[in-house]
């Protein structure tokens, strides 16, 4: 499979003009929203292509964000971030992309937030003449273009071989594992929660999953409460949970704050998925024992570069991998993890 140099998209609520010459800025500064606008459409006959995630508030989708603006610059069309504000709120994504079909835009790239309800508005696009790339998170099912995206079930499974590293190097016996999941009807996370769960049972006797159907939510807030009540339910204070693994960023969040409140953190074998300044604290603070990271930007880059292809009438891949790799205290300075755990989002997103 071909591989690129990666990067993450976004601009906003109306046309970004993206030129070859790349102004300072990555456009108009992001609203409290998570979109951006301009006061002038596009000129006539420029790409305008659509670009919608799942959500405009955590750190991964601010990657995948400026990622997008790298990509849109380089190849000199325009672009419109939007997506809802919450990841939950599945009839915002699909009502974007029906506003977005009426109003022809030339490509659209999606993170559906559920694999089976966005199947029908992306056939609905690609009818109406508009490739479709969807990203992060697979759909069942589509006349897609491409699919780029970490995968996600190989990710889970390094999740577990970190896991099984960590209980080596210990003296107790098996460990009482729990999954946090986060909601249902999303494919990436599902992968992830498959896929670490495959890899525990091979790791074979030294460990026994105790839960793993409990649902974070779409919010720090909702997975912190869900947190809570497992952690409750398993008597983790008393020994009944002795490894954790979360499957995204307000997962892993939301298990963090909970375990701080129990006073659990640090006591326990956590494993996480993506990254913020907050995860990495905890990482520092050896409160997480390791994050699972995706490649955001890269994401991005690669999903606005696929579309502009397929628009261009070049050759794409029908996947394309994204990667990840696992963060720990040992290796959080290596100067490739410093650049993917803090990439400059000033350069594409700032004023």
């Amino acid at each position: 499979m071909r591989r690129r140099q990666l990067l993450a998209l976004g601009v906003g609520l109306t046309v970004v003009g993206c030129s070859r010459s790349e102004p300072p800025s990555g456009g108009s500064a992001p609203s409290p929203s998570g979109n951006t606008s301009s006061s002038a459409p596009s000129p006539s006959g420029r790409l305008t292509l659509a670009v919608i995630p799942k959500g405009t508030t955590h750190e991964f989708w601010k990657s995948v964000h400026a990622g997008a603006v790298k990509a849109s610059r380089e190849l000199d069309v325009d672009i419109v971030w939007k997506g809802p504000l919450k990841e939950d709120d599945l009839k915002s994504q699909i009502d974007l992309v029906q506003s977005f079909t009426a109003q022809h835009v030339s490509g659209i790239v999606l993170a559906p937030l559920n694999d089976k309800a966005l199947v029908s508005s992306v056939n609905g696009a690609v009818t109406a003449g508009i490739p479709v790339v969807i990203f992060d998170s697979a759909l069942s099912g589509g006349n897609i273009t491409s699919f780029v995206a970490t995968d996600n079930r190989a990710a889970g499974a390094l999740a577990a071989q970190h896991l099984a590293k960590l209980a080596q190097t210990s003296s107790a016996g098996p460990d009482k594992v729990v999954v946090l999941r986060y909601q249902e009807g999303s494919a990436s996370t599902r992968d992830r929660e498959e896929g670490f769960l495959e890899g525990i049972a091979k790791a074979g006797a030294q460990f026994s999953v105790v839960s793993s159907n409990q649902y974070g939510g779409a919010t720090t807030e909702s997975a912190f409460k869900a947190a809570e009540r497992l952690l409750l339910a398993q008597n983790a204070a008393a020994g009944g949970v002795t490894a954790i693994f979360t499957p995204n960023e307000s997962t892993t969040f939301g298990m963090l704050l909970a375990l701080q409140k129990a006073q659990l953190a640090g006591k326990v074998k956590f494993v996480g998925f993506d990254v913020s300044d907050k995860l990495l604290a905890g990482v520092e603070q050896q409160q997480i024992d390791g994050l699972v990271l995706q490649n955001p930007f890269n994401m991005g880059y690669l999903a606005v570069r696929a579309v502009v292809d397929r628009l261009r009438g070049k050759s794409v891949e029908a996947r394309t991998d994204t990667g990840a790799v696992v963060v720990d205290r040992n290796n959080l300075r290596e100067p490739s993890i410093v650049e993917l755990v803090k990439p400059d989002l000033q350069k594409w997103l700032g004023p």
